[in-house]
């Protein structure tokens, strides 16, 4: 078992690591104060090759493995984690494109991920609810050779900001319950889409709200894949993007702890740095070990993907642990700063607002820990 990064893997990390150093930390509390991502921001990380890594070649990705994907998204999210969700959801909407689109539409939309020209949404939960995503209500019907669009998304990230969005809709009837949903690609541009934000407490540059869709008309060929199959579709999706969302909050908690070491070895206190006292660096040594256990969980997740192994389990078991220990780590860093760890002039306040959002979305820690059972005893883990 080989746990390096290859000679490629790590320029490609070092090529990210300066680039968030340099165009995205200094400007974090910038963006959230604008409630927007950056746009030429997103289209420098474009000609650099970091977003849509994993995607294919002939669309404009360069057709990298996941685990390549993961560590840009590390990288990005130490700096900036909602910068990261730009190659987040330009490898999760990308992947399901590349796959169910018809060509024509799949070249065009990924290939403006990846150059950082536009964002894309995933439209899934509902006002009804958001972790029985086969209980969708929103309606998709069929005239003609196009497809209306009735109904509401809501808690969606990038829902102010995005072009366009991956939404899910019933083509099928109630009973059908996951067989009778679908996928779609939807511009949001289109005759009949409004918008809401909403004040979140964190995430303010990606931004969450909800999509209304008021007979909106689109083309049959915006339909991705067969009627019916969009569960099938996002539920995979799932599985590679729940890792990624563990290494996005461990980035933010990497930088925090070793912001938290540095300050352990400069603050002085009874004529000695309060590195001296164990009370102080006992705590950090945990948080060391939490962090080298889960980052390794989440990039053997990718491993495992990319070498075409079963990794549902593992991939939920990061996205309830790896929040979970990203934000214990954060707050840990700030305590060690002391009263000045609670000031807004650190960057400590900001990310664990941001890594709280992510104990919440995609998937809350009691779904995930339904996954795993199910995946250990089957079926009987689950309620009827």
């Amino acid at each position: 078992m080989d746990f390096a990064f290859s000679d490629e893997q790590r320029a490609i990390r070092d090529t990210a690591r300066r680039f968030a150093t340099d165009r995205l930390a200094p400007f974090y509390r910038q963006r959230e104060a604008e409630g927007a991502i950056d746009r030429e921001v997103m289209a420098a990380m474009g000609e650099l090759g970091l977003i849509g890594t994993d995607l294919p070649e002939e669309f404009g990705g360069l057709g990298l493995d996941c685990l390549t994907t993961g560590v840009i998204i590390e990288e990005i999210a130490a700096a900036d984690l909602n910068a990261a969700y730009v190659q987040l959801m330009g490898s999760l909407n990308g992947k399901i494109l590349a796959a169910h689109g018809e060509r024509d539409l799949a070249a065009k939309i990924i290939g403006d991920i990846c150059a950082g020209r536009i964002l894309t949404a995933l439209g899934l939960t509902e006002p009804k609810g958001g972790s029985d995503a086969a209980g969708l209500v929103m309606r998709a019907r069929k005239v003609g050779g196009d497809f209306v669009l009735n109904g509401e998304k809501t808690s969606i990230s990038l829902s102010t900001q995005a072009e366009g969005v991956l939404l899910f809709a019933r083509t099928g009837t109630d009973a059908e319950r996951s067989r009778g949903v679908s996928a779609f690609y939807v511009p949001l541009d289109h005759p009949g889409v409004s918008r809401t934000a909403f004040d979140d407490m964190g995430h303010g540059a990606v931004g969450r709200g909800s999509l209304f869709f008021d007979d909106v008309r689109i083309p049959g060929n915006y339909l991705l894949g067969e009627e019916g199959a969009g569960f099938r579709q996002v539920m995979a999706g799932f599985d590679f993007s729940r890792a990624l969302i563990g290494l996005m909050v461990l980035g933010p908690a990497r930088e925090s702890l070793a912001e938290a070491w540095e300050y352990s070895t400069e603050r002085q206190a009874f004529g000695n740095p309060i590195a001296a006292y164990q009370g102080v660096t006992q705590p950090l040594a945990e948080c060391e070990t939490y962090l080298e256990a889960a980052a390794t969980l989440c990039y053997k997740t990718l491993w495992l993907r990319d070498n075409g192994l079963p990794h549902t389990k593992e991939a939920a078991m990061v996205k309830w642990w790896a929040p979970k220990v990203a934000f214990d780590i954060i707050h840990q860093s700030l305590l060690t700063h002391g009263h000045y760890g609670y000031t807004k002039e650190l960057p400590l306040e900001q990310r664990m607002r941001d890594v709280l959002g992510l104990q919440i979305g995609d998937g809350t820690a009691q779904i995930q820990k339904m996954v795993i059972a199910r995946e250990i005893v089957g079926r009987v883990a689950l309620p009827y």
